[in-house]
């Protein structure tokens, strides 16, 4: 998996590290949605749940254009999104 960090459109010098966005995207029970909102219509974006290899949950949302991956926010889990997440886990355990 490629990563365009080219001019990113957003500060990830904050809380969440580069590596950390990017690992998050390697975790094996990562949660990959496509957002069904008419707002992303235009361009398709897609929303990525992941934890990193330190397991800090990273949230972000991306565009791709099946080779690269262009990351245009990315944010710490939310405590709703580490539930989520948990319970996608569970699930995937389960089967």
């Amino acid at each position: 998996m490629e990563f365009d960090w080219n001019n990113p459109s957003f500060d990830y010098s904050g809380s969440l590290t580069q590596r950390e966005i990017e690992e998050s995207f390697e975790d094996p029970f990562a949660v990959k949605l496509m957002p069904d909102s008419s707002r992303f219509s235009v361009q398709a974006r897609f929303f990525n749940l992941g934890k990193s290899a330190n397991g800090t949950g990273v949230f972000s949302v991306y565009k791709t254009n099946g080779r690269q991956i262009r990351v245009i926010a990315a944010r710490p889990f939310e405590p709703e999104e580490v539930f989520f997440y948990q319970r996608k886990q569970n699930q995937m355990l389960s089967q």
